[in-house]
């Protein structure tokens, strides 16, 4: 005999939660892709795709959308669930901005020593922030609370990679090759982009594959961070012990989202690279980016200088997930980074030469 008795049907509030949802997507028009005048490339165009523009400010707006209509239509989050994410911050404010939208209590899960000013933008949006003292205590710990308070785990290094639909639907890949479609060198020889959740490594590189373009996906990853190691041996089971210092990126184990198949290349970069980046990119637009930007450009160079040594012209696109103004007091102040990254100045030294035409 057909029972229908555990369907059930699409109640008011999901049809309101995914409206309000898809209308915060049409709000939002798409972000700038900067292309970069660089006097020491010549032969070599880069750009930068600015998500840093999104109303939560990052890169993290499209995956928080995503991974809110994934759960809403999964039937994990009902009126009135309330959400919680592990999180070293961007993500946690794009979600306490749509838990907002939603009415949805919200919780981030954090390491103690996350940017003074992602907490206090969490705290804006209406979320509240629990601290852990190693990034490895995030998971069990957002899994708890939220087993306690019968609500949701969010999950990100979970779902990050299935939750965007990676064939379009305006996602970062689609939006990358149509603003690129109009530039003198349109397939891009290469995407460089760093890897937190990897949901948008794996978006990028299945796009690719997709469409069939001949474009390398190049990942980079900090110092701490075990997606590297990880790629190279094909160990999955690793781990570190230490706490990465480039916020959002790199993490101390190898995420469920983590698609080393879909990448083509894997470069470690160090973190003093990192932040020297920062400043050389500083100098050159006149505008402060966070910590993962200046990883995933001083990868970009490191591609730039294979593809002049080779003799290969083309372009590469990059991006930058947020701005500097929230690590104002990290990052942007000379005094933390002599303590916590050390020396920059070999590398600040090897960018100085970028500003010199070829």
């Amino acid at each position: 005999m057909f029972s229908s008795a555990r369907r059930c049907p699409v109640s008011a509030w999901i049809r309101h939660a995914v409206g309000t949802l898809s209308s915060d997507q049409l709000r939002s028009a798409d972000t700038h892709l900067l292309k970069l005048d660089i006097p020491g490339l010549k032969g070599v165009d880069v750009y930068l795709k600015d998500e840093s523009t999104h109303p939560t400010g990052s890169l993290k707006h499209r995956l928080a959308r995503s991974l809110f209509l994934h759960a809403i239509c999964s039937g994990r989050i009902r009126e009135g669930t309330p959400v919680v994410e592990a999180s070293s911050g961007s993500t946690a404010i794009s979600e306490a901005y749509f838990a907002r939208l939603l009415g949805l209590p919200f919780t981030a899960v954090m390491p103690r020593l996350t940017a003074r000013r992602k907490i206090q933008q969490i705290e804006l949006f209406g979320g509240h922030c629990h601290f852990v003292d190693h990034p490895a205590e995030v998971y069990a710990v957002a899994e708890r609370l939220a087993l306690e308070s019968g609500g949701h785990y969010m999950d990100q290094f979970t779902y990050a990679e299935r939750a965007t639909d990676w064939r379009g639907n305006n996602n970062i890949a689609e939006s990358i090759f149509q603003q690129m479609s109009g530039e003198p060198h349109p397939i891009p020889h290469a995407i460089v982009m760093s890897a937190g959740t990897g949901g948008t490594t794996a978006t990028l590189g299945r796009y690719i594959r997709y469409r069939g373009f001949d474009t390398r996906l190049v990942a980079v990853d900090p110092e701490h961070s075990v997606f590297h190691d990880a790629y190279h041996s094909g160990d999955r089971s690793l781990t570190s012990s230490r706490c990465g210092r480039i916020e959002g990126i790199g993490r101390p184990q190898v995420e469920p989202s983590f698609l080393p198949d879909v990448i083509d290349a894997m470069l470690a970069v160090p973190d003093a690279a990192s932040i020297a980046t920062l400043y050389w990119l500083e100098r050159l637009i006149g505008r402060k980016a966070g910590g993962s930007t200046g990883t995933n450009l001083w990868g970009v160079l490191q591609v730039a200088g294979d593809m002049q040594a080779r003799g290969i012209r083309g372009s590469i696109v990059t991006l930058m997930c947020d701005s500097g103004e929230r690590y104002l007091d990290t990052y942007y102040d000379r005094d933390w980074v002599a303590r916590q990254i050390g020396d920059i100045a070999p590398y600040a030294e090897r960018l100085d030469l970028l500003f010199q035409p070829h």
